[in-house]
């Protein structure tokens, strides 16, 4: 008797080594997000096959962000394909998505993931689920890491994306869209190809398009390949400094207000960035609108000083030197002071962001 197709198998097989993580149990719910593209439908077949024979109860979810005409329609096609498939419960949200002119707009991709995670996790908390699995792909985290580059990101964002974030799991990152694509086809599921995800308006569609294809054209293939395995190796640095980080923002003297500045003068580099960043995100900063910039500024009040007053961050929040310490606070509404969206790719990035 013929197994199922290479391509079915090795979704599954990623799944299921995904469902057997220590966090998940039998008898748990887990959902999977789905907007109806290929990665996603090839994602929710897999689950329907593997979560019975684990114990598992599968469930999906599919958010309507409300940016294109017909979302709606294509979010109930989503529901509908993935109870067609035995997924139960199933669900539909709305997601609100921050307009342009907001207190730390972090740009339109970034505003719809915003979203869109806020609306996976309401959905969670409703059902119970244990788990949420997303589709991104080998070739999205490729394309996180480029966008990660060409914006002068930190080591955090060369890293890309990780398997695990709270109850968000990415099961599908060793897996290419070629093979997702490859699994739709055998199983006779017919994915739907969101507009948006060609729209040259959009920074990662153009990696996708023009620049990802320049690459491998002179190159040669498996760059995307590299690029993955490119994350997996920095992801374990950045865990490691963020950790030691994490050690020196704890060993800092209480009891006034701020950061000394000594202290943080005296730090290495990559922890002493990192520091700062914590820092400002604490003191109210929208993580994906807070750039490398904007820590460089906070930066220069520690150790480059030259009399400036202060630095303004997103979020409202303003830096400045004062008896020695620096001191972060929100000093006023911001009205988008940002580099552009965050580094990560949308729900499954090859097709999801309507």
């Amino acid at each position: 008797m013929a197994g199922p197709h290479p391509a079915v198998a090795q979704v599954r097989l990623a799944v299921r080594e995904c469902l057997c993580g220590p966090e998940i149990e039998p008898g748990d719910l887990v959902l999977a997000a789905c907007s109806g593209g290929a990665d996603s439908l090839a994602l929710v077949a897999a689950l329907a096959f593997e979560a019975p024979r684990l114990g598992l109860r599968a469930g999906g979810v599919t958010v309507d962000h409300g940016l294109q005409p017909g979302s709606a329609r294509q979010a109930e096609a989503a529901a509908m394909a993935m109870a067609k498939l035995g997924l139960d419960p199933v669900q539909s949200v709305g997601a609100v998505v921050a307009r342009p002119g907001t207190p730390g707009y972090p740009g339109p991709e970034g505003a719809a993931r915003t979203a869109r995670y806020q609306a996976l996790e309401r959905a969670a908390d409703e059902t119970g689920a244990v788990a949420i699995l997303l589709a991104h792909t080998r070739d999205d985290q490729a394309e996180t890491v480029l966008l990660g580059l060409a914006r002068g990101s930190g080591t955090r964002s060369l890293a890309g994306m990780p398997e695990r974030s709270g109850r968000c799991l990415r099961p599908l990152l060793s897996v290419s869209r070629a093979q997702t694509r490859a699994a739709c086809a055998a199983q006779s599921l017919e994915p739907w190809d969101d507009p948006q995800n060609a729209d040259p308006a959009f920074a990662r569609a153009r990696v996708r398009h023009r620049l990802m294809p320049a690459l491998e054209a002179e190159l040669g293939p498996g760059v995307a390949r590299a690029l993955a395995r490119t994350a997996r190796q920095l992801r374990a640095d950045a865990d490691y400094l963020d950790s030691q980080a994490k050690i020196a923002a704890e060993r800092m003297p209480t009891g006034e207000p701020g950061l000394p500045l000594d202290v943080v003068a005296a730090l290495p580099e990559a922890i002493r960035s990192r520091v700062l960043r914590d820092a400002a995100v604490a003191a109210g900063c929208p993580p994906g609108a807070l750039t490398a910039r904007h820590v460089a500024a906070l930066d220069a009040l520690v150790t480059g000083w030259r009399g400036q007053r202060w630095t303004d961050l997103p979020g409202g929040v303003r830096g400045m030197r004062r008896y020695g310490r620096l001191l972060l606070h929100q000093e006023r509404r911001d009205q988008g002071d940002t580099d552009g969206p965050g580094d990560e790719a949308g729900w499954e990035g090859s097709d999801g962001r309507g």
